[in-house]
């Protein structure tokens, strides 16, 4: 038998018939040397690029084109029969070990990414069957069991949902499960992974939290309950006046109800504080509205949105006025105060220096262009350390900077897009210096 035949040191490759037997004639053209090699198909099969090195029956060998492994195991009448093992190309890592029937994965197998197991179970003509999915850190992701529909939903080793699937979605009855109290928060009918149809929400203690009918997601028709298994609302067709719960029983939201979103006049609420009163349109502020500080309660914004952003208003700390003017998702056209309500900084389309605040804290100063972080400005921690100081592109960091954690130093050096590129060094916590050199894309490439 000839050995490590490549299609790639071919030029042609034809079909001849010798002794009654279909053939391979590969032809070899080098500077007018032409060389031709006969091989029976039962020793060799070539195709896509690829060579396969195998007897008819017995153990072999593919690679590519460059010589790169991309399976061994057993083989029976020129097809992949019995255990063998698939290969990624780029890196050569193991992709799959398993049983084949006919050229095709059949019975038992384990797939790999990048060295990690990603499933392990049965498969049927190259799918897979029967299993478990995992998340490359050893967790189980979901159960699959298509002998009778039936898939296993897990996060973290902690199921989530268990149910009916139909073509790679939730179909049929089905039950979820809260991520982590691991209790029963949702049961009943699915259409191509929505809600749909009869179903029921519970509590945590498991008392019932609503009952009706879901209509793509969306609450339809039914009953609300509050903790008490009291009928705090009824839906018609997605109308009427509604009170949302968490999981936990915390009120989130109360207001009108049409074609199953929020629409009209509403209140939004976290840990039981009032954080937006205001107008919705299609489950989105539209319309006029007002933000609350979720810990205090103090009102941080009020004016107009539209499709849940910003649109006009003014901006708050402390109660006291910082900003006043036009957004374009960002501060884009007014007017910035300090506590005194004299004017610190003004936009114009966008552009010119500004603050950004959250939570009343002091988060961001710099310079702004179309609304975007643009030339030099400071980041600072919630606590009003720094975090970073240097220079930004389009809301990004491109330039030299200088990286801080607790106020100290642990990096100066050039960025691109956001991350380190280009010349830099680090430093410890005892501002030591513990590299220098290039980073590529936020990795140390060199010394």
């Amino acid at each position: 038998m000839i050995k490590n035949v490549k299609t790639s040191y071919f030029l042609r490759i034809i079909f001849d018939f010798m002794d009654e037997k279909q053939k391979l004639k590969l032809i070899k053209y080098n500077k007018g040397l032409q060389f031709t090699m006969n091989i029976s198909l039962i020793n060799y099969k070539i195709f896509s690029g690829k060579y396969i090195i195998y007897e008819e029956t017995g153990k072999g060998k593919e690679c590519d084109y460059d010589g790169r492994l991309l399976y061994e195991g057993e083989y029976l009448n020129g097809e992949k029969n019995g255990k063998g093992k698939e290969y990624y190309r780029l890196d050569g890592k193991l992709k799959f070990e398993g049983e084949y029937i006919n050229g095709k994965r059949i019975g038992k197998g384990k797939e790999y990414w990048k060295g990690d197991l990603i499933f392990e179970g049965q498969y049927r003509h190259n799918r897979r069957y029967k299993g478990k999915v995992y998340d490359g850190n050893g967790n189980i992701i979901y159960e699959l069991n298509k002998e009778n529909n039936i898939v296993k939903e897990y996060w973290c080793d902690k199921l989530t949902f268990e149910g009916e699937y139909l073509n790679g979605l939730r179909n049929g009855k089905g039950k979820e499960y809260d991520l982590f109290e691991a209790k029963l928060k949702f049961e009943g009918e699915y259409i191509n992974g929505k809600r749909n149809g009869k179903g029921k929400e519970f509590y945590n203690d498991g008392k019932l939290k609503f009952e009706g009918i879901y209509l793509i997601d969306k609450k339809w028709g039914g009953k609300g309950y509050d903790k008490f298994n009291n009928i705090v609302y009824e839906l018609k067709e997605g109308k009427g006046l509604i009170k949302e719960y968490t999981f936990s029983g915390d009120l989130i939201f109360e207001g009108p109800y049409l074609n199953g979103l929020r629409n009209g006049k509403g209140k939004e609420y976290n840990d039981g504080n009032l954080i937006f009163e205001g107008e919705y349109l299609n489950e989105l502020r539209n319309g006029k509205g007002k933000e609350y500080d979720e810990f205090n309660g103090k009102l941080i914004f009020e004016g107009e949105y539209l499709y849940g952003k910003r649109l006009k208003g003014k901006e708050y700390v402390d109660e006291i006025l910082e900003y006043e003017g036009d957004y374009l998702i960002k501060k884009y056209n007014g007017k910035g105060y300090n506590e005194n309500g004299n004017i610190i900084y003004e936009l114009k389309n966008g552009t010119g220096k500004v603050k950004e605040y959250k939570f009343n804290n002091l988060r961001f100063e710099g310079e702004y262009l179309n609304g975007l972080k643009n030339g030099k400005g400071k980041e600072l921690e919630y606590n009003g350390k720094l975090k970073f100081e240097g220079e930004y592109l389009k809301g990004l960091k491109n330039g030299k900077g200088k990286e801080y954690k607790d106020g100290k130093l642990v990096f100066e050096g050039e960025y691109l897009n956001g991350l380190r590129n280009g010349k830099g060094k680090e430093y410890d916590n005892n501002g030591n210096l513990i590299f220098e050199g290039e980073y590529l894309n936020g990795e140390k490439i060199s010394k």
